[in-house]
């Protein structure tokens, strides 16, 4: 299947060898070439079409088959990489991240206030599914906040959000890591400069990090924040800045606005960022991106922790900041004083 010379026999061998289940690989390439041939129509190709097309043509497919637009997502995540087009993953990242926070959230009301509370919450709403464009979401988080604030209070509201929407990053061996060193200034550290060296190796090998090609503009700007990576402590919190979820276009564009909606990761909150619509959603939402972190080191600590939102480009700063709260017990064994 050699379909128009995109590699598509080598592609389907790539996938085999993946172990990527043969029915799976049958939907991917239908879903890739349907992409191709819609990008033919408007003249335009897969090795240089305009920002924009995909999330236009995923938006159409998600409105008519999510199955097949769950395809498109899947297919192309490992199609762009395979062909060395690892700058089409950020358009890619546009449709797809966080993509399931809101049903986790429709589930997770469900089973802590139950499915009454639930069905109020979202009556006459529908989730945007897969492949959605990203800019449909914000409308969707404006009235399930205000409803859940109204209905169950802002408190329990941000105790829903807090375990995060969406999973948080993998622990690994860093939980082994840290027990062993006994000293968490300096696991803190050695994870500092870890992130570093992968920014760096990006860097060299010209490939994407968060989806984004690295450059020394992008390596010089996260050495400047000492607190990107892993985080630094200050007395008993971690401070942890994230790294901006676009940062070559944060860097460069000019308007506050739009380094903000750069900054942002989140699809259910960056476009009303972009249309200036930002202050009709809770600013409470942002206790699920701390949730991100709170997961990791629920697991690191081995129990429950406090994370809480110290700035943030929903709120109207141009960093997303966080305070991790390191309880009592991990202070007396892991800090040297």
């Amino acid at each position: 299947m050699e379909e128009n010379g995109y590699k598509f026999d080598q592609f389907k061998s790539f996938l085999l060898e993946s172990n990527v289940p043969e029915n799976a690989i049958l939907g991917f390439l239908e879903a890739v070439n349907g992409f191709i041939r819609f990008l033919e129509e408007k003249n335009e190709t897969i090795n240089s079409f305009s920002y924009g097309k995909l999330i236009e043509y995923s938006d159409q497919l998600a409105s008519k088959d999510r199955v097949a637009a769950r395809h498109l997502i899947l297919g192309l995540w490992r199609y762009f990489p395979f062909i060395g087009m690892h700058n089409r993953i950020e358009e890619l990242l546009d449709i797809a991240e966080s993509a399931p926070a809101m049903n986790t959230l429709y589930d997770r009301i469900a089973e802590w206030h139950g499915e009454t509370v639930r069905d109020e919450i979202f009556k006459d709403i529908e989730i945007p599914p897969l492949g959605a464009h990203p800019e449909k979401k914000p409308e969707v988080t404006k009235l399930v906040m205000k409803r859940l604030e109204e209905r169950l209070g802002k408190e329990k509201t941000k105790e829903l959000l807090r375990p995060c929407l969406h999973g948080g990053p993998p622990v690994g061996k860093d939980k082994e890591k840290l027990n062993e060193l006994k000293d968490l200034d300096k696991f803190l550290k050695i994870k500092n400069q870890e992130f570093v060296n992968e920014v760096e190796r990006h860097r060299s090998d010209g490939t994407a990090m968060f989806a984004q090609l690295v450059d020394d503009e992008v390596l010089d700007y996260v050495k400047t924040i000492p607190t990107m990576g892993a985080g630094v402590r200050d007395d008993n919190k971690i401070i942890v800045t994230k790294v901006p979820y676009q940062i070559k276009k944060f860097l460069k564009a000019g308007p506050n606005h739009m380094k903000r909606y750069y900054w942002c990761y989140c699809p259910w909150v960056r476009g009303a960022i972009k249309d200036g619509t930002e202050r009709e959603i809770s600013p409470n939402f942002c206790y699920c991106s701390g949730g991100y972190f709170k997961l990791y080191w629920d697991e690191m600590f081995d129990q429950l922790i406090n994370v809480e939102p110290l700035q943030t480009a929903l709120w109207g700063d141009m960093v997303c900041k966080f305070a991790i709260e390191i309880p009592n017990e991990i202070m007396k064994e892991y800090v040297r004083k």
